[in-house]
């Protein structure tokens, strides 16, 4: 008698109820060590995979636990049951966690559905996609192990195969892409060759108990430090300076942040770290002692933009003594009554052109802040409908055009493939949590006196309920040296759009004024 009518035989004889136990006893030990992983892989990381090595170790652990699943079960229903009870576990361990990422799913909007694929999809991709492949692997193996044939006709084990070699290049493509480094390019000389005394390099170092990325570059180390904090709450912008202020890195060292929760310092994020705007102003005091130990620096510099000029305020304000001056482009004074203002601004717009859909919205948001925090990016996609009719000089378009980083300068070399994911998931995580704690800064009231030098570069073509609280809080302040410079054509980004004039504003006139007399 062959090994299969044997087996059938043997099992025909058995009890219903022993055959039922052996296959519930199966499901659960499958059920139970699918959760376990989920439940492991929530707890350190409730955002999902927020690294390189953080995806890896996603993947090897899903590969593992799907091949023990389709060991124990020998059904490729496991590839129904395991990925289900780990995105379960998943949501259940990390209910904790908050942000647009892990919150409930929005589909109403294009944020919403953004923070779904960058959030879920991605951690989908590199969790459930291996687990697929291990649980096939495994059934594969059990049934020869048992020497089991697979039923169906040579076309349909062909096919099977195939699709499993497919599934399997698919995960090992997955996993090459993770692992490529990042990098920021090097600086050299006309012909080719690394120029002495440079610095270009990412670097991540402790900041408060966080891991942070710092990308530094400059043609000479014994240049003063101008620290760039880039806007958001939650936005990177590495390559931007990197590309746009390669004159300026001759004078300064240049030194580009990913602030804790965005970018390549993402997996800073997370319910047991803090995430407020008194530890984002003690990360950027953090910061600057970090630079000014390494350089030997007695001060640095602060270049703020947008949600910036606010850190940079604030950090000069609690500690003076460790800035020579503190630069301002896109200069935010008040965020709640610049929303205030905004609210009507778009309702007015809404009204000249008839949009009777906005209007409703709006108006059903009610006046900020608000409560849903998405109506802060349905706002801010109607920006460009609300600037004064400007042109940005060609030079700047000719230096996007030519670098290629994409949306978000996603594709810039400074982020590996799991940090371009943060690029955008940051944003949208960082904003939720840390924006509504700004309502209540408001520079007019709190601010009326800096003791460091203070420079404004102002965009003509700036929403007014931005331009108008920065050119009044300015009007009032009290600082050793004030200077605003004026840009016609430009808006929100005066530094980067004039990036040639500002270059100059720096060598000819902040740093005569600042740093020589110290």
């Amino acid at each position: 008698m062959s090994q299969i009518a044997l087996k059938n035989q043997n099992t025909a004889q058995r009890p219903l109820s022993q055959l039922w136990q052996h296959r519930w006893l199966s499901v659960l030990i499958t059920v139970g060590l699918v959760a376990l992983v989920g439940v492991v892989v929530a707890l350190t990381m409730p955002r999902g995979p927020a690294t390189a090595v953080q995806a890896l170790v996603v993947m090897g652990s899903s590969l593992l636990v799907g091949l023990v699943a389709g060991l124990i079960l020998r059904s490729r229903w496991a590839m129904l049951l395991a990925p289900a009870v780990y995105i379960v576990a998943v949501e259940l361990a990390r209910l904790n966690a908050v942000g647009p990422t892990v919150d409930a799913i929005r589909l109403d909007n294009t944020f919403g559905i953004l923070a779904l694929i960058l959030g879920r999809g991605f951690h989908g991709l590199v969790g459930l996609l291996p687990m697929i492949l291990g649980i096939e692997l495994g059934v594969v193996a059990a049934r020869q192990l048992r020497g089991e044939t697979a039923a169906g006709s040579r076309m349909r084990k062909v096919g099977r195969w195939l699709g499993t070699a497919v599934l399997a290049l698919l995960v090992l493509a997955l996993a090459v892409l993770i692992t490529m480094p990042a990098s920021t390019p090097p600086i050299l000389r006309a012909d080719g060759q690394p120029l002495p005394g440079n610095i270009a390099e990412l670097t991540t170092i402790d900041i408060n108990g966080s891991q942070q990325a710092l990308m530094i570059r400059g043609y000479d180390v014994n240049k003063p430090i101008l620290l760039y904090l880039s806007g958001g709450p939650g936005q990177s912008s590495l390559p931007w300076p990197r590309v746009l202020f390669d004159d300026l890195s001759h004078d300064f060292i240049l030194v580009g942040w990913d602030q804790r929760g965005t970018g390549k310092s993402y997996a800073a994020l997370d319910p047991s770290t803090a995430m407020t705007l008194e530890q984002s102003i003690a990360d950027t005091i953090e910061v600057t002692n970090y630079l000014r130990e390494r350089f030997s620096e007695e001060k640095i510099y602060l270049l703020g933009e947008s949600w910036g000029t606010t850190l940079a305020v604030l950090a000069a304000k609690q500690r003076p003594d460790l800035y020579y001056a503190i630069i301002g482009s896109g200069q935010m004074v008040s965020q709640r009554e610049t929303d205030r203002r905004l609210y009507y601004d778009v309702l007015d717009y809404a009204e000249s052109i008839g949009d009777s859909a906005v209007t409703k919205q709006m108006l059903a948001y009610g006046e900020p802040p608000y409560q849903d925090l998405y109506a802060y990016v349905f706002v801010m996609a109607l920006y460009e409908k609300l600037y004064k009719p400007y042109t940005p000089p060609q030079a700047y378009l000719d230096k996007g055009e030519q670098a290629g980083l994409g949306p978000w300068n996603v594709l810039g070399s400074e982020y590996n493939f799991v940090e371009k994911i943060n690029v955008f998931r940051g944003f949208l995580d960082t904003a939720f949590i840390l924006y509504p704690q700004l309502q209540e800064i408001d520079f007019r009231q709190d601010v009326p006196r800096l003791e460091v030098p203070l420079y404004v570069l102002d965009g003509a073509a700036e929403l007014s309920a931005r331009r108008d609280l920065a050119l009044a809080w300015f009007d009032q302040v009290d600082a050793p040296i004030k200077r605003i410079f004026t840009f016609e054509n430009a808006a929100h980004a005066p530094a980067f759009e004039h990036f040639e004039v500002f270059t100059q504003i720096m060598t000819e006139t902040i740093l005569p004024e600042t740093y020589s007399s110290q």
